[in-house]
């Protein structure tokens, strides 16, 4: 098992002062048929997805790494790029090896992306950006099941990990349904708050895309204007079957993903 020193450095990701080496190890096995740069590739995802690399660490150059392993450099190499191209790890002259940020996977389920990035270990931070009732809209009212016109309270927010933002979210909820306080949405989440107010979420209608950022999405999110989103639209039912909220929701497809899990049918 090889033990790599692995440089943090704080604040933004084109910090370099560095902090003192912390150890990481990988566990590589020359037997399997697994190709080595592959299971150093994964583990180094891994360290990343766990928050063992933080935003900002050094990996240093590519010659270190291989004699610390005991790999060839295009070993090393081939590992690294496949990172590089998930946009998880940046190549930086002068600096070396850097760790951009980590990818959320989220499970396609209901749960509320707060409780999805806690559980995660990402810290998540909230900026409210809008909190007011107004007349709901032909698409919110439809898909809210009320008459357009109706009372909602719609909600924009800002989802941050670690000080940078993954997603922007905006709510539709029925005027009356919760007391939908602007403190509390900085503190908590959504779902959480409804569960807090007696409400049972049981199920929801989703459906999931992708498209360009506008120039305002993309300054919004910290992104370069047409760079990738992932798109979300969700509208949750309670245990009646009526429906306590609908959402839209766009993430950062650099820093975020879905997962599916596929049954066969026999």
């Amino acid at each position: 098992m090889a033990r790599v020193p692995v440089r943090r450095t704080t604040g933004s990701p084109r910090a370099t002062a560095a902090a003192p080496p912390v150890g990481l190890d990988f566990a590589l096995d020359r037997s399997s048929p697994v190709p080595l740069y592959y299971q150093l590739a994964q583990q180094l995802e891994s360290a990343i997805q766990r928050g063992v690399l933080g935003s900002g660490s050094l990996l240093g150059n590519e010659v270190e790494l291989a004699g610390r392993l005991g790999l060839s450099r295009p070993t090393v190499r081939q590992g690294i790029q496949s990172l590089v191209d998930k946009g998880l790890l940046v190549r930086r002259r002068g600096v070396g090896t850097q760790v951009v940020h980590s990818q959320v996977k989220r499970p396609l389920e209901l749960s509320s992306l707060y409780d999805d990035l806690e559980t995660a270990g990402q810290s998540p931070t909230t900026q409210v950006l809008h909190n007011e009732t107004e007349p709901a809209s032909a698409e919110a009212a439809a898909a809210l099941g009320i008459t357009e016109g109706s009372g909602v309270h719609r909600v924009e927010r800002l989802r941050l990990t670690r000080g940078e933002p993954v997603a922007a979210l905006c709510n539709y909820i029925p005027e009356g349904l919760l007391d939908v306080d602007t403190a509390r949405l900085e503190s908590t989440g959504l779902y959480r708050m409804m569960r807090a107010a007696g409400i049972t979420l049981h199920s929801a209608r989703q459906s999931v895309s992708a498209r360009s950022a506008t120039p305002d999405e993309a300054e919004r999110l910290h992104e370069p204007a047409g760079a990738a989103l992932l798109t979300m639209q969700r509208t949750a039912y309670d245990d009646t079957g009526r429906a306590v909220e609908y959402g839209t929701h766009i993430y950062r497809a650099s820093r975020y993903a879905f997962e599916f899990q596929l049954l066969v049918r026999s």
